[in-house]
């Protein structure tokens, strides 16, 4: 009866635990559409907090002209480079070619 058990965890069992940890890391590894979306939400978020981060620093400067902004600014070729790339890269997952 033992054998017989064995058997049947070997051929039944063992096939079983491999095939759902396999499937679990293949569904762990990529990025939902739930989570493309909240991603985009959190980028447009963000974009539109830089907009009025530099309204308030323009608002700041005019009052004071000694102010120097500490944050990155946007125009400045090395600060928006990687924006402009992360703006590529949603552009290309919008429309695959």
């Amino acid at each position: 009866m033992e054998e017989i058990f064995f058997i049947a965890c070997m051929v039944i069992g063992l096939p079983w635990i491999i095939l759902h940890y396999i499937t679990r890391w293949k569904t762990a590894a990529t990025l939902t559409s739930d989570d493309e979306a909240l991603l985009e939400e959190l980028y447009q978020l963000a974009r539109r907090l830089r907009e009025r981060m530099d309204t308030v620093e323009r608002l700041v400067a005019s009052d004071h002209p000694d102010f120097k902004p500490a944050r990155i600014q946007n125009d400045r070729e090395i600060d928006d480079q990687p924006l402009r790339e992360l703006d590529r890269i949603l552009a290309e997952k919008r429309n695959p070619k």
